[in-house]
Protein backbone atom coordinates (compact mmCIF):
# COMPACT_ATOMS: atom_id res chain seq x y z
CA UNK A 1 0.00 0.00 0.00
CA UNK A 2 1.57 3.17 -1.07
CA UNK A 3 0.16 6.42 0.58
CA UNK A 4 -0.21 9.45 -1.57
CA UNK A 5 -0.09 13.03 -0.54
CA UNK A 6 -2.51 15.13 -2.52
CA UNK A 7 -1.62 18.56 -2.24
CA UNK A 8 -3.49 20.98 -1.96
CA UNK A 9 -3.43 24.89 -1.60
CA UNK A 10 -6.10 27.97 -2.40
CA UNK A 11 -6.93 27.98 -6.40
CA UNK A 12 -5.38 24.80 -7.23
CA UNK A 13 -6.57 23.67 -10.78
CA UNK A 14 -9.14 20.54 -10.31
CA UNK A 15 -8.80 18.41 -13.32
CA UNK A 16 -4.77 18.68 -12.06
CA UNK A 17 -5.44 17.03 -8.75
CA UNK A 18 -8.52 14.71 -9.73
CA UNK A 19 -7.04 13.49 -13.17
CA UNK A 20 -4.15 11.73 -11.73
CA UNK A 21 -6.65 10.81 -8.64
CA UNK A 22 -9.39 8.71 -10.12
CA UNK A 23 -6.69 6.88 -11.76
CA UNK A 24 -4.97 5.83 -8.67
CA UNK A 25 -8.44 5.49 -7.38
CA UNK A 26 -9.17 2.33 -9.40
CA UNK A 27 -6.67 0.27 -7.02
CA UNK A 28 -7.51 0.84 -3.19
CA UNK A 29 -5.37 -1.80 -2.12
CA UNK A 30 -1.96 -0.24 -3.87
CA UNK A 31 -2.72 3.25 -3.18
CA UNK A 32 -4.21 5.20 -0.39
CA UNK A 33 -5.07 8.69 -1.45
CA UNK A 34 -4.65 11.66 1.40
CA UNK A 35 -5.24 15.46 1.01
CA UNK A 36 -2.68 17.39 2.59
CA UNK A 37 -3.06 20.95 3.13
CA UNK A 38 -1.23 23.63 5.18
CA UNK A 39 -4.30 23.19 7.27
CA UNK A 40 -6.77 20.41 8.06
CA UNK A 41 -9.93 21.66 6.62
CA UNK A 42 -11.36 23.01 3.52
CA UNK A 43 -9.22 24.96 0.43
CA UNK A 44 -10.82 26.52 -2.18
CA UNK A 45 -10.26 25.69 -5.56
CA UNK A 46 -9.50 27.44 -8.69
CA UNK A 47 -13.18 26.16 -10.04
CA UNK A 48 -14.89 27.77 -6.88
CA UNK A 49 -15.47 24.11 -4.91
CA UNK A 50 -13.34 23.28 -2.20
CA UNK A 51 -11.73 20.14 -1.19
CA UNK A 52 -11.37 19.46 2.24
CA UNK A 53 -7.74 18.80 3.34
CA UNK A 54 -7.44 15.36 5.82
CA UNK A 55 -4.08 16.40 6.77
CA UNK A 56 -1.64 19.73 7.31
CA UNK A 57 2.08 19.71 6.69
CA UNK A 58 2.86 19.99 10.22
CA UNK A 59 1.11 16.29 11.06
CA UNK A 60 4.65 14.99 11.07
CA UNK A 61 3.18 12.33 8.25
CA UNK A 62 5.31 10.72 5.77
CA UNK A 63 4.38 10.00 2.06
CA UNK A 64 5.27 6.99 -0.48
CA UNK A 65 3.72 9.47 -3.58
CA UNK A 66 3.66 13.14 -3.67
CA UNK A 67 1.11 14.92 -6.51
CA UNK A 68 1.17 18.41 -6.77
CA UNK A 69 -1.43 20.24 -8.89
CA UNK A 70 -1.00 23.69 -10.46
CA UNK A 71 -3.22 26.39 -11.01
CA UNK A 72 -3.74 30.14 -11.10
CA UNK A 73 -2.57 29.49 -7.02
CA UNK A 74 0.76 29.28 -7.46
CA UNK A 75 1.04 32.36 -8.17
CA UNK A 76 1.28 32.79 -4.49
CA UNK A 77 2.27 29.10 -3.71
CA UNK A 78 5.28 29.64 -4.73
CA UNK A 79 6.32 31.83 -2.10
CA UNK A 80 5.06 29.72 0.85
CA UNK A 81 8.11 28.70 2.69
CA UNK A 82 5.94 26.40 4.78
CA UNK A 83 4.59 24.74 1.51
CA UNK A 84 7.84 24.96 0.19
CA UNK A 85 9.68 23.46 3.03
CA UNK A 86 7.69 20.41 3.50
CA UNK A 87 7.89 19.51 -0.03
CA UNK A 88 11.49 19.73 -0.27
CA UNK A 89 11.21 17.41 2.93
CA UNK A 90 8.89 14.67 1.76
CA UNK A 91 10.24 14.49 -1.82
CA UNK A 92 13.44 13.41 -0.15
CA UNK A 93 11.92 10.62 1.41
CA UNK A 94 8.95 9.74 -1.40
CA UNK A 95 9.52 6.74 -3.81
CA UNK A 96 7.99 9.11 -6.72
CA UNK A 97 7.30 12.92 -6.31
CA UNK A 98 4.67 14.17 -9.59
CA UNK A 99 3.79 17.56 -10.35
CA UNK A 100 1.13 18.48 -12.80
CA UNK A 101 0.87 21.67 -15.20
CA UNK A 102 2.39 24.63 -12.79
CA UNK A 103 2.98 22.45 -10.19
CA UNK A 104 6.57 21.84 -11.25
CA UNK A 105 7.19 25.73 -10.37
CA UNK A 106 6.28 25.05 -6.72
CA UNK A 107 8.72 21.71 -7.14
CA UNK A 108 10.94 23.87 -9.03
CA UNK A 109 10.98 26.57 -5.93
CA UNK A 110 11.35 23.88 -3.33
CA UNK A 111 14.77 22.77 -4.89
CA UNK A 112 13.48 19.54 -6.23
CA UNK A 113 14.01 20.15 -9.54
CA UNK A 114 17.60 20.99 -9.01
CA UNK A 115 19.74 19.50 -11.86
CA UNK A 116 16.65 17.80 -13.07
CA UNK A 117 14.87 17.69 -16.35
CA UNK A 118 11.11 18.73 -15.96
CA UNK A 119 8.39 20.35 -18.25
CA UNK A 120 5.10 22.39 -17.62
CA UNK A 121 1.86 23.60 -18.67
CA UNK A 122 2.56 25.25 -22.14
CA UNK A 123 0.77 28.19 -21.55
CA UNK A 124 3.07 29.23 -18.46
CA UNK A 125 6.06 27.32 -20.04
CA UNK A 126 8.21 30.59 -20.26
CA UNK A 127 7.03 32.08 -17.41
CA UNK A 128 7.77 29.25 -15.64
CA UNK A 129 11.49 28.49 -17.05
CA UNK A 130 11.91 32.39 -16.69
CA UNK A 131 11.53 32.35 -12.48
CA UNK A 132 13.94 29.22 -11.86
CA UNK A 133 17.30 28.17 -12.13
CA UNK A 134 18.69 25.09 -12.57
CA UNK A 135 16.20 23.14 -14.64
CA UNK A 136 16.32 21.76 -17.90
CA UNK A 137 13.10 22.28 -19.05
CA UNK A 138 11.65 20.56 -22.03
CA UNK A 139 9.14 22.01 -24.24
CA UNK A 140 7.45 19.24 -26.33
CA UNK A 141 6.63 16.79 -23.98
CA UNK A 142 3.49 15.50 -22.49
CA UNK A 143 5.38 14.58 -19.40
CA UNK A 144 8.44 13.78 -18.20
CA UNK A 145 10.34 11.31 -16.23
CA UNK A 146 13.67 11.86 -14.32
CA UNK A 147 14.25 9.23 -12.06
CA UNK A 148 11.53 8.96 -8.95
CA UNK A 149 10.31 12.49 -10.64
CA UNK A 150 7.65 13.38 -13.24
CA UNK A 151 6.47 16.51 -14.21
CA UNK A 152 3.45 16.53 -16.84
CA UNK A 153 2.69 19.37 -18.50
CA UNK A 154 -1.00 21.22 -18.85
CA UNK A 155 -4.17 19.75 -16.84
CA UNK A 156 -5.30 16.58 -18.84
CA UNK A 157 -1.70 15.30 -19.19
CA UNK A 158 -1.64 14.39 -15.38
CA UNK A 159 -3.51 11.92 -16.33
CA UNK A 160 -1.01 10.06 -18.60
CA UNK A 161 1.57 11.07 -16.03
CA UNK A 162 -0.28 9.09 -12.86
CA UNK A 163 -0.72 6.37 -15.38
CA UNK A 164 2.99 6.13 -16.36
CA UNK A 165 3.65 6.08 -12.40
CA UNK A 166 1.17 2.97 -11.89
CA UNK A 167 2.68 1.35 -14.87
CA UNK A 168 5.26 1.61 -12.87
CA UNK A 169 4.16 0.35 -9.67
CA UNK A 170 1.87 -2.09 -10.76
CA UNK A 171 2.53 -2.82 -14.37
CA UNK A 172 1.46 -1.97 -17.73
CA UNK A 173 -1.84 -3.88 -17.74
CA UNK A 174 -3.09 -2.10 -14.61
CA UNK A 175 -2.34 1.06 -16.31
CA UNK A 176 -4.46 0.37 -19.60
CA UNK A 177 -6.88 -1.08 -17.25
CA UNK A 178 -7.25 2.40 -15.50
CA UNK A 179 -7.61 3.88 -18.74
CA UNK A 180 -10.66 2.05 -19.85
CA UNK A 181 -12.48 2.12 -16.34
CA UNK A 182 -12.35 5.62 -16.76
CA UNK A 183 -12.62 5.30 -21.18
CA UNK A 184 -9.63 7.97 -21.39
CA UNK A 185 -7.98 7.40 -24.47
CA UNK A 186 -4.41 7.25 -23.12
CA UNK A 187 -1.19 8.57 -24.11
CA UNK A 188 1.53 6.26 -23.26
CA UNK A 189 4.29 8.62 -25.28
CA UNK A 190 6.23 11.00 -23.30
CA UNK A 191 7.32 12.89 -26.26
CA UNK A 192 4.27 12.84 -27.61
CA UNK A 193 2.88 16.74 -26.78
CA UNK A 194 0.14 17.79 -29.35
CA UNK A 195 0.13 21.22 -27.49
CA UNK A 196 3.83 21.63 -27.53
CA UNK A 197 3.64 24.65 -30.26
CA UNK A 198 0.96 26.52 -28.21
CA UNK A 199 3.43 28.78 -26.51
CA UNK A 200 2.83 31.98 -23.65
CA UNK A 201 -0.65 33.63 -24.61
CA UNK A 202 -0.73 35.37 -21.19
Amino acid sequence: MRKIAAVIFPDFEMLDLYGPLEMFSFFPKAFEIRTVSTAAGPVKASGGPSTVAEEAFGDGVDYDILLVPGGRGTRIAHSDETLLSWLKDQASKAEYTTSVCTGSLLLAKAGVLEGRRATTNKLAFDKVADQTDGVDWHRKARWVKDGSIYTSSGVSAGMDMALAVIEDCLGPKAAQDAATYAEYIRNPDPDNDPFAATGETK
